[in-house]
């Protein structure tokens, strides 16, 4: 069995204006860990421009260092689990475990050879108080991505809500997420990634309330046990982090 460390260095954070979970930044792929194998992933980013003052309870994001440890274990072709362990590193008290969640995720096989890459994940946990308003919350992640040659197109329309807090009444918010890469080498893959966050089901915010995020990405495949995804991120208005 190969192990697989996979270190995920977002150099650049753009946070959600209601939330401040965002210890992991990435668009999903349709395929899953291979059948008993395990593997560890370190997701970092740090917000160079964040929000300087406490808005009501949650803690500052301006300097605030995020990692997040991820285990995830295939049980077969279509079915793995993974695990989050949230931590942050500031001054003024932001130092701590900050939570967990817990995201089971099923696919359809590729022995189906359906045309498309579809795949769908539930993930649900808590952050303490004062780095999230919602201590407990849901994500609901169809994943839906297609190989052209060299090219690579992978979608996230993203629905999450929270089970406490101000943003329990909202009910689901729309949250999509895409990306397209390239594969220029064997070894180096970089491309384009979306993240957005465009509010409750029942009446979108107003576009300059929304959140619009882009990220220059890059895969480096330097190791069949080892990538290094480092990435470059800003928001397109002053909603978010930077």
């Amino acid at each position: 069995m190969k192990n697989a460390l996979i270190v995920l260095l977002f150099l650049f954070l753009s946070g959600k204006v209601f939330s401040q979970e965002n210890y992991e930044i990435q668009v999903y792929g349709s395929d899953l860990i291979d059948p008993g194998k395990t593997i560890f992933e370190v997701h970092s980013n740090y917000s160079l421009d964040g929000v300087k003052k406490s808005s009501g309870g949650d803690f500052p994001t301006h300097h605030l260092y995020r990692n997040t440890i991820e285990i995830t274990h295939g049980f077969n072709s279509w079915f793995e689990t993974g695990f989050y362990f949230f931590n942050s590193f500031g001054s003024d008290n932001r130092t701590g475990f900050q939570g967990l969640h817990i995201r089971p995720r099923v696919r359809v096989p590729k022995a189906k050879n359906w045309p498309v890459g579809l795949s769908m994940s539930a993930e649900v946990g808590f952050t303490h108080p004062g780095f999230n308003f919602t201590e407990w919350n849901l994500e609901l992640r169809p994943i839906i991505d297609k190989k052209f040659s060299k090219l690579y197109i992978s979608l996230n329309p993203v629905f999450d809500r929270a089970f406490n807090g101000p943003g329990k009444a909202a009910g689901f918010q729309f949250s999509p997420n895409a990306a397209i890469t390239y594969d220029f080498t064997k070894v180096i893959t970089a491309g384009v990634e979306y993240y957005g966050s465009l509010g409750s089901l029942s009446g979108f915010n107003d576009p300059a309330f929304q959140q619009h995020l882009i990220f220059l990405a890059a895969d480096l495949n330097i190791d069949p046990r080892w990538e290094l995804c480092p990435g470059f991120g800003w928001s397109t208005n002053r909603m978010a982090d930077n």
